[in-house]
């Protein structure tokens, strides 16, 4: 059913028929033809992150990259679109381009940019991404962003339910541990390969503090640029444990008594290819400039508003535990806490100084939507040279302490629940100014589809009540 923000308010009457749309340069057709691909997944995401995408076969590329491919438009998820609306129109960077031979010999994959009526849709989070960039060049400025993207490798069991998929990884303590992670040997060379040979520089692979969850990590780029591989990623890591008979999860938390998973980015500000983070005479010691502690600044007075954004799910709120206190077996944090090399902050300026790294995102997060609006956070505290205070203080037992100029009780809890965190975005006018940036009102309609979700899930009657309440009374 078509919502109330009717795509055709957003459309003019004088619309130019597709053949007038700017397409992407050449250069799709020739990488295919000389990659030898067979055939190519033309793919974008809705709003929730979810992906959509055709098999299309390399002899028709050419047309592809002249007319994109049609997706009817009620069938492509969160975009705002019903069955009475146009097609949506995939048209593809070619930039994009990646070959996927570890999934299936001849296969690539080109993320694309939806279009309707012959116009970049701008409820799509690629289209909002390329704006909160084009408005940060405005100013001069770029944003650089590196991703760690965790997952879980599950099996089902005999009864149908979810057990870890390698059944030795079973250490009390298993972060880093050289046994399980050579037991998954074949699953994360070959990932790790497919990157390297993708050029993403893939620098590391590890087991996590969760039985059965690893962390595979590559080199920062641009914001559009880490958005694609991150989504990339997902999709290898998914078909490459299918092949092996398990299951790949991004779920922020699967397991009540294992640690989460997040999508922790790491953000840093340049300018003219040169970095404007850092400054070796910080006196605050953490080696920042005062542009960074502004951009530090903005994403703290903004990280309520934002959480409905970088945590867009029912389970988001089971792994921030916001209702609890934050413990070793949950870093994710619940205030928007800022400081040194300390994981338990919601910002972790690491030891050299040059980046700060973002630990409220977590592993559903659509990192489009994401970097669009942590950036738009940032830049707000940026043109009001915000301050952030003295950096906070964990004690050794994970407890916030006061510290400096600025009482811990004063930082920002973050909200307990996806509805408490729908409602602190739509009251945020620059994180929502972020998502309707392309000129559609994004905001709004992703916070009604939020409440919804809510809502349906409110509506379950769950196994925890039928066991507390059924005889109780």
């Amino acid at each position: 059913m078509t919502t109330a923000n009717t795509p055709g308010e957003l459309r003019a009457a004088s619309a130019p028929p597709l053949g007038t749309v700017e397409r992407p340069e050449p250069g799709l057709a020739e990488r295919v033809r000389a990659d030898g691909t067979e055939f190519l997944l033309a793919l974008f995401v809705d709003l929730a992150g979810r992906a959509n995408a055709k098999l299309i076969p390399s002899r028709t590329v050419e047309r592809f990259q002249k007319e994109g491919l049609r997706f009817a438009g009620q069938a492509v998820g969160l975009l705002a679109l019903g069955a009475n609306d146009p097609d949506v129109v995939a048209i593809p960077d070619p930039a994009s381009y990646t070959p996927l031979p570890s999934v299936r010999p001849g296969l690539a994959l080109v993320h694309c940019d939806p279009h309707v009526a012959g116009m970049p849709w701008p409820y799509a989070p690629r289209v909002i991404l390329k704006e909160a960039v084009r408005g940060a060049a405005e100013r001069g400025l770029a944003l650089r962003v590196g991703a760690e993207v965790e997952y879980y490798l599950l099996k089902r069991d005999e009864h149908g339910g979810l057990v870890t998929a390698d059944p030795l990884d079973t250490a009390a303590r298993p972060s880093y541990d050289p046994q399980a992670a050579t037991r998954m040997y074949d699953h994360l060379a070959t990932v790790s390969t497919a990157m390297d040979e993708l050029g993403w520089g893939n620098y590391a692979n590890e087991h996590e503090e969760g039985n059965g969850q690893y962390e595979q990590n590559f080199e920062h780029a641009d914001p559009l640029t880490t958005a694609d591989r991150v989504i990339t990623l997902r999709y290898l890591v998914q078909a490459l444990a299918e092949r092996a008979g398990m299951i790949a999860t991004f779920m922020p938390r699967p397991f009540a008594e294992r640690i989460g998973t997040g999508l922790h980015l790491h953000l840093s500000l340049w300018r003219d290819e040169q970095p404007l983070f850092p400054d070796p005479a910080d006196p605050r010691g953490l080696g920042l400039s005062p542009l960074a502690y502004s951009f530090i600044g903005g994403i703290v007075e903004h990280s309520q508003g934002l959480q409905a954004v970088i945590a867009p799910t029912i389970n988001s709120y089971k792994r921030n535990n916001s209702l609890a206190t934050v413990t070793p077996a949950n870093p994710a944090p619940r205030s928007a806490t800022y400081g040194g090399n300390d994981r338990n902050h919601y910002l972790r300026v690491p030891e050299d100084g040059d980046r700060v790294e973002f630990r409220g995102t977590d592993g559903c997060a659509n990192p489009y939507l994401a970097a669009a609006a942590i950036l738009a956070a940032g830049l707000d505290g940026v043109s009001r040279a915000a301050d952030p205070g003295a950096p906070d203080v964990y004690n050794q037992a994970g407890q916030l302490v006061a510290n400096g100029d600025h009482p811990a009780a004063k930082r920002p809890i973050l909200p307990p629940t996806l509805l408490h965190a729908v409602e602190a975005l739509v009251n945020n006018p620059v994180v929502c100014a972020a998502l309707d940036a392309a000129g559609a009102p994004v905001a709004k309609y992703f916070a009604d589809m939020k409440r919804g979700e809510f809502f349906a899930w409110h509506s379950e009657i769950s196994h925890w009540e039928i066991e507390r309440y059924l005889t109780r009374f």
